[in-house]
């Protein structure tokens, strides 16, 4: 690594299961280049943990691309850290400066049980994609392209909901664990699409129920979703969501 070295002092949250008692515990990094990500950073201080035989942190990661959300960390009081529409591992170490104090701490809401350390078991929402988030697919041989017109403007909407990578952050920063804004970027995406139609009103009642059904709050609008959403979802989705679900529910299906 090329880029220069700092030396910054760790305060990660270490618990050894859902029902230990954590503490948050001390380290150095000493030396750590600020052209690493964080989650190199962290692989430095494993490598350094497990030199002295001491139990390394345990954090979600998968892709390291900022496409797979397995990342999320809350960073001094922000998920993900503090760059903004930007995921924890491709969060870089020049965001922080030489002697600073890093505060790490996993994302913590009743639908997000602990499982150690900083990782979390963020299957709930896997089960509400699970209750309503499909569409009918027709087996045979594929349609032609662009056999369906779809408007621009609609298309738009759809790609924009469907960069939602289900990191669980807006649930993180939520002050009411709330999951609208996952729910309603997934619930958008296909009710935008022609192809979303055939399900459009079972679909959002089973995912706004599934949602409820796993603990998590009501949506406040307190917009602290959005502001630490990597993929830069908009609330506006919430809106989309709410008027899904007050037609499905007023058409009795």
């Amino acid at each position: 690594m090329a880029g220069k070295l700092i030396n910054i002092t760790l305060r990660v949250w270490r618990q050894s299961g859902p029902n230990d008692p954590g503490k948050l515990e001390t380290y150095k990094a000493d030396g750590i280049s600020t052209d690493m990500s964080f989650l190199e950073m962290l692989d430095v201080v494993n490598d350094g943990l497990e030199r002295e035989d001491k139990e390394p942190i345990a954090f979600d990661h998968d892709c390291r691309e900022g496409i797979c959300g397995m990342c999320g960390s809350v960073i001094n009081g922000v998920a993900h850290g503090p760059q903004s529409e930007t995921t924890l591992c491709q969060l870089h170490m020049r965001k922080f400066k030489d002697g600073d104090t890093i505060i790490i701490e996993p994302f913590r809401a009743n639908g997000f049980p602990l499982i150690k350390d900083l990782a979390v078991d963020r299957s709930a929402l896997d089960r509400i994609i699970q209750a309503g988030g499909y569409i009918t697919v027709k087996t045979g041989q594929a349609p032609d392209a662009h056999a369906i017109p779809i408007p621009k403007p609609a298309a738009d909407i759809a790609m924009d909901a469907a960069s939602c990578i289900g990191c669980g952050a807006c649930v993180a920063a939520c002050p009411n664990a709330s999951a609208s804004l996952f729910t309603a970027a997934k619930i958008t995406q296909l009710c935008t699409l022609p192809q979303g139609n055939p399900e459009r009103t079972t679909r959002v009642i089973k995912m706004v129920q599934q949602m409820d059904k796993e603990g998590f709050g009501s949506c406040s609008k307190y917009y602290e979703c959005e502001a630490v959403c990597p993929k830069g979802i908009k609330v506006e989705n919430i809106t989309t969501m709410n008027r899904e679900y007050m037609k499905a529910m007023v058409s009795g299906k």
